[in-house]
């Protein structure tokens, strides 16, 4: 409840009075059960992922034999050794099995660290990991259905300018696939980032926008990592959500930031 009622007063909230009860012994416990708990959960998603891995490999080359095809070339990746099949098989079910126990190891951390908090920072903590994970899952697709169509079909396209018939690795190919999807991934939590940094009062709506200039020379920079082409079009792909992200990361600090002050104006009327 918003209102301080006078049982709060006469004491701390249930999750705090909890809090003090536990020994540091007793968080030791409840942490290793909470990890133990998110390994299992890591472990049933992987053999989930191993079962399925073969149906996901085929997902995550489509865009290469596209691209292939597109110009022109024979689609299919090649393997350098016997093992390498089923070393890709192994790698593609665990991170299948981390992307698929992942809400159940955020949920054991949640369980770990809700004890020790008030209501209205529990909710805080659910709607960060919420919107966290949507915003991640959307920087993933992002990449996937529009970025790596453009970039694979400008790379295969600028080697077939040479005459050369390119022979895909599988391996190299899986590991540039994780790279560009993890980090767009993570970049797409910029306004999360913001969030906390205005909560801290670190950044500001004014401060953001002043510096808007050296935003779009990190966002540069960024596409020309992430981005491992260096055609324009793609980069200006990658670099327009980024532009809009920061943008509604100007708009989350701004409504963070009016909530603070309206938090402020309300404690000085009250003192008063």
């Amino acid at each position: 409840m918003a209102n301080i009622t006078p049982t709060n007063a006469a004491g701390p909230e249930p999750n705090e009075a909890a809090e003090g009860r536990m020994s540091f012994f007793e968080h030791l416990a409840e942490l290793r059960t909470r990890i133990i708990n998110a390994l299992i959960g890591i472990a049933i998603g992987a053999g989930v992922g191993m079962t399925f891995s073969k149906k996901f490999v085929n997902l995550i080359t489509a865009p290469m034999l596209a691209a292939l095809k597109q110009n022109g070339l024979n689609p299919a990746l090649y393997v350098r050794a016997p093992t390498d099949g089923v070393g890709l098989w192994i790698n593609v079910g665990i991170y299948m099995g981390l992307g698929l126990a992942m809400p159940w190891v955020l949920y054991q951390v949640w369980l770990f660290v809700a004890p020790g908090l008030y209501k209205h920072e529990r909710r805080a903590l659910t709607s960060f990991i919420v919107f966290g994970t949507l915003l991640f899952a959307t920087g993933v697709s992002f990449a996937y259905f529009i970025m790596l169509p453009q970039m694979l079909n400008f790379l295969v396209h600028f080697t077939t300018e040479f005459s050369l018939q390119p022979l895909i690795d599988i391996d190299e190919y899986f590991k540039l696939i994780l790279i560009v999807l993890a980090g767009i991934g993570v970049i797409f939590e910029m306004p999360i980032v913001i969030y906390i940094l205005s909560l801290f009062g670190l950044v500001t709506p004014k401060f953001l926008l002043k510096n808007f200039r050296y935003a779009m020379l990190i966002i540069t920079v960024a596409a020309a990592i992430i981005t491992p082409t260096p055609d324009a079009t793609t980069m200006l792909i990658f670099m327009v959500p980024m532009v809009a992200l920061y943008f509604v990361s100007v708009l989350v600090s701004y409504v963070v930031f009016r909530r603070k002050r309206a938090k402020e104006a309300a404690a000085a009327t009250a003192s008063t």
